[in-house]
């Protein structure tokens, strides 16, 4: 007898977790593995975020917290909703969870029941489809490839629709491609609210810093604050702050929805950290000079491996407009004879498996699989690590396409 709940059942481990196991197993091996896999910063916590953990643990603040987060921090939450994205929320409208991914798996738990259909455009973050798998609701996925820059249109959004469809995912600046959501795309999905008072707009803001050539971040939730019963944010600290180890995200929304995440969240983990409560404290409401600082760090390190990528025949690709991802379509490349004798060797069909386990075993690179998010016909590459690994790390990937003719 084996107890396995069947809820496993449509549910796949993390690929990028797999993805940087693998890289690190390598590397203690001792091979020089240049690591793209990783979504998360490679800058250390700024030294004022953490002073002011230490400050917490000198201060004695290691007892449990209220549920949904401390007062001090749900009070910076929303001083940053107000002074950010121009929207007012009260302490009840608000939660603090383990992190982003806590937040969205909570509003799920409370929100979906069995056979509700979730919008999910594609290429998406790993996680999406299976939380909402897990909350038994049915994700529905709605692509746009290279050619719509990875951003669907509002026409192909209306079409997925259905008596059933209880929400709509939206993440921009996106994981994995660093695609941002046009204006006016945004403008189209408010109106479908408009239209349907019984769709919850979910917005996926963990990136909203991280935007490049001067873009202004919008969501649809800034667009109509009006229909504060339509929409829900979830954030965090984990990218803008490079504090993914801290693991504390926030979500904002109606009040109700709070409250239901609330008595989830005090049957499983209850209160976040106190001691990171505190740091993410110092994070949204001290000197915010280090977020310019990194996103100037990316947006050079964008420029360059885009360069890179775009000098590398076959690949097509195009400059993100945030976060710290690209996304290169491989199509051409997936279709030359040598790779499909070994796309013809392995049991796996996912071309873009077969072209990543390639990529690391034989030329040290980790790179994460596009059907992981969607998407087979391109893969993700991370950035977020230094100017000379990114060099070294597209050279080697150029040198195994090149070795593919």
């Amino acid at each position: 007898m084996k107890f396995v709940a069947h809820r496993l059942d449509s549910v796949e481990p993390s690929p990028t977790l797999a993805i940087t196991a693998r890289a690190k197993e390598l590397r203690a091996q001792g091979r020089d593995v240049i690591g793209f896999g990783a979504g998360e910063p490679d800058f250390d916590t700024p030294e004022h975020i953490k002073q002011a953990a230490i400050r917490a643990l000198a201060a004695g603040q290691t007892k449990y917290t209220p549920v949904g987060g401390t007062p001090g921090l749900k009070k910076a939450i929303i001083q940053k909703f107000e002074t950010d994205n121009g929207l007012s929320f009260e302490p009840g409208e608000t939660i603090v969870s383990v992190g982003g991914k806590q937040v969205l798996y909570n509003l799920f738990l409370a929100t979906l029941n069995p056979g509700d259909e979730v919008i999910i455009p594609a290429p998406y973050w790993v996680s999406y489809a299976d939380i909402v798998r897990l909350a038994e609701g049915t994700p529905v996925i709605v692509s746009a490839g290279f050619d719509q820059g990875y951003i669907p249109s509002s026409e192909q959004i209306r079409a997925a629709l259905t008596p059933k469809t209880r929400a709509i995912l939206v993440n921009s600046p996106s994981n994995p491609t660093g695609a941002v959501y046009p204006d006016q795309e945004l403008r189209d999905l408010a109106e479908i609210l408009k239209e349907r008072s019984d769709i919850l707009l979910v917005s996926d803001d963990i990136y909203e810093h991280i935007l490049f050539d001067d873009r202004k971040f919008l969501n649809v939730p800034m667009i109509v604050p009006e229909l504060r019963d339509q929409w829900f944010i979830v954030n965090g600290v984990s990218k803008a702050y490079s504090m993914t180890g801290w693991r504390i995200g926030y979500g904002a929304g109606p009040k109700y929805i709070i409250k239901n995440m609330e008595t989830i969240q005090g049957q499983s983990t209850s209160g976040a950290t106190s001691i990171a409560q505190a740091a993410a404290q110092a994070a949204l409401t001290e000197s915010q000079d280090c977020v310019a600082e990194m996103r100037a760090a990316f947006q050079q390190r964008r420029e360059l491996v885009f360069r890179m990528l775009q000098s590398i025949p076959g690949v097509r690709t195009f400059a993100p407009g945030g976060a710290f991802y690209i996304f290169p379509d491989l199509t051409e490349i997936y279709a030359k004879p040598k790779f499909q004798a070994i796309l013809k060797d392995k049991e796996d069909t996912s071309a873009s498996r077969v072209f990543c386990a390639h990529l690391l075993d034989h030329y040290e690179v980790a790179a994460v699989p596009g059907i992981a998010f969607g998407d087979d016909a391109g893969i993700r590459i991370s950035y977020a690590l230094s100017e000379e690994h990114i060099r070294k790390g597209i050279e080697r990937l150029g040198n195994m396409i090149h070795d593919l003719d």
